[in-house]
């Protein structure tokens, strides 16, 4: 038998109700034999699982593009093959990234990518030398300065003719397409900032740069300190290992940037 409907608020209580459930109203009994009344449910999206995660695709101006859906245990992002397909990105490789669930949190991996996998760093973070970021459009890896070991000697001592060498703890290479190498910088100091104006590393002509954007510190002889300072579009990290993903982070492949969004 169809439940019934109160006349009151229009809520549905169980047949053996006399109250509505929902306001108190006193429900008439239904008479013996009434036909069962069909309820119309509101049209929708298919409710995406709890705990499960969609990333969503940046386009242009920050507006949202479509939308994937993590329901299965992994979903690969490549130029070639998996899930998340984008044939038109020249920057992804074939199979480039892997999103997963351990221990039901969200992960990203690099697939030994050409370009890698970078993540927006909410907070002050750890790199190695050698480690590669992001600020803008500019590609910088961070390296530790080699100890100034005096004139070096050719098989005939001969001291070899240079500038004199200052010392630095710290100096940032810039990557260039195509593999080259741009400007390289060394600090004097043990910390460097990069923005578009008024700091150690300027790019005034990235309009993706805010006017302080990074910072990098010496944290030990191998390895630094990277932080944000408040950008518009954030600095990201290329990472090593397997990565977790939370809610509200940001993960840039190729030329996609993706949202992460967790129920």
């Amino acid at each position: 038998m169809a439940d019934k409907i109160c006349p009151s608020c229009g809520a549905s209580s169980p047949v053996d109700y006399r109250f509505c459930g929902k306001c108190g109203t006193k429900l008439a009994d239904a008479p013996a034999g009434a036909p069962a009344i069909a309820r119309t449910m509101h049209f929708g999206a298919p409710q995406q699982s709890a705990g499960k995660a969609r990333l969503v695709l940046i386009k242009g101006e920050g507006v949202d593009g479509i939308s994937y859906h993590l329901g299965g245990p992994e979903h690969v992002a490549g130029r070639v093959e998996g899930a998340l397909l984008f044939s038109e990105d020249p920057l992804l490789s074939p199979r480039h990234a892997a999103f997963s669930y351990r221990d039901s949190h969200l992960v990203v991996d690099d697939l030994g990518s050409a370009n890698g996998v970078f993540v927006r760093i909410r907070q002050p973070v750890t790199i190695e030398s050698g480690g590669v970021f992001l600020v803008g459009e500019q590609l910088l890896q961070v390296e530790a300065c080699a100890p100034d070991l005096g004139p070096q000697m050719d098989a005939e001592g001969t001291a070899f003719y240079s500038s004199p060498k200052r010392p630095s703890k710290l100096q940032l290479i810039q990557q260039l397409r195509g593999g080259d190498i741009g400007m390289v910088f060394r600090s004097r100091a043990e910390q460097l900032t990069i923005g578009r104006e008024g700091n150690d590393l300027n790019f005034p002509d990235d309009p993706f740069i805010s006017g302080h954007h990074a910072r990098v510190q010496v944290a030990d002889g191998a390895s630094f300190l990277l932080s944000d300072l408040g950008s518009k579009n954030g600095t990201f990290v290329r990472i090593a290992s397997q990565t977790p993903l939370g809610h509200g982070d940001f993960v840039f492949i190729g030329q996609q940037l993706l949202r992460v969004e967790v129920t």
